[in-house]
């Protein structure tokens, strides 16, 4: 009898652990499943500006641990984040794997396909995010890193896009832009059709004065004469590497056009100009009121 008190004993209390544990354990595996659907945290190397824009305005900015020479915006995230220089030929792979991230994010308009390769063998996760430099491209652009993080909430981001370029205003004229990319007096390039600037020139009523050629090529002062614009854009980098506007007067060729001879020029930072990112509608605004001061 006393052996089958202590064996009744026994099952009561093994019986009574397992229900505590599996009460335990159902309670403790719906409170993780919550939290992390609510506050999953990532540790992110983002390599294209635009992406560090559309992250960081969903509020995971705290998580960025990396970006590339083209996340200026937001300028916090230059303090937090590691610069791991250039794409095309500046970021290495093991820069990035010194910084242990759990998500990598890249744009498929600037990655070159050795490092996409050495990224994908290493194992972490990696979303090359498809680039239209267009509206709708923005806005897809938007949804692919929301949908990568785990948002569902990002149109009010989409709609301020749209509102945004709604402020563009027709200009009288379309005056001919002539994109300038400088690197000092020895690195000027200019744009041609099908790059970001030709697109946003377009969008803020302005049209491109070079179109025989795509992509950016060497300027020349042949070309200057020949696409003669009425202004001359450049980003504010560009500007500053040749010593203020009076070296952009100096470039052979800007004192024959029509924008060197009314020292028309404009300058913009170059993320916002080029990077068809979240701020699309503020830079083509911004262009579209700087092109219509200088056509007074």
């Amino acid at each position: 009898m006393k052996k089958l008190n202590t064996f009744l004993a026994l099952t009561f209390v093994l019986l009574a652990t397992v229900s505590c544990k599996k009460d335990v354990v159902t309670e403790t595996t719906e409170t993780t499943t919550d939290t992390v659907a609510k506050t999953t945290a990532f540790k992110i190397v983002s390599l294209n500006g635009a992406v560090t824009e559309v992250v960081a305005a969903l509020g995971h900015e705290a998580e960025i641990v990396g970006v590339d020479v083209t996340s200026t915006y937001p300028e916090s995230v230059k303090k937090t984040a590691k610069d791991l220089g250039h794409v095309a030929h500046g970021v290495s792979i093991e820069s990035i794997m010194a910084l242990q991230p759990t998500l990598i994010l890249a744009s498929d308009t600037d990655l070159t396909p050795d490092l996409s390769e050495k990224i994908k063998a290493s194992g972490v996760k990696f979303e090359i995010i498809k680039q239209e430099f267009t509206p709708d491209g923005t806005k897809k652009l938007i949804a692919d890193v929301a949908n990568v993080l785990g948002h569902k909430d990002f149109k009010a981001l989409q709609d301020k896009v749209d509102t945004d370029l709604k402020a563009v205003k027709p200009l009288a004229a379309a005056p001919k832009v002539l994109f300038i990319y400088a690197r000092g007096a020895n690195m000027l390039m200019v744009s041609g059709t099908g790059t970001p600037v030709d697109k946003i020139i377009a969008l803020a009523g302005g049209k491109n004065a070079i179109t025989e050629f795509a992509d950016f090529k060497p300027l020349t002062p042949e070309a200057l004469i020949k696409g003669n614009p009425d202004v001359i854009l450049m980003f504010d980098s560009g500007v500053e590497s040749l010593s203020g506007a009076a070296g952009v007067l100096k470039i052979p060729g800007v004192d024959k056009t029509n924008a060197g001879k009314n020292k028309k020029i404009i300058t913009m930072d170059g993320g916002l100009l080029s990077g068809f990112g979240p701020r699309l509608g503020e830079a083509a605004t911004q262009l579209n009121s700087k092109l219509a001061e200088n056509a007074k």
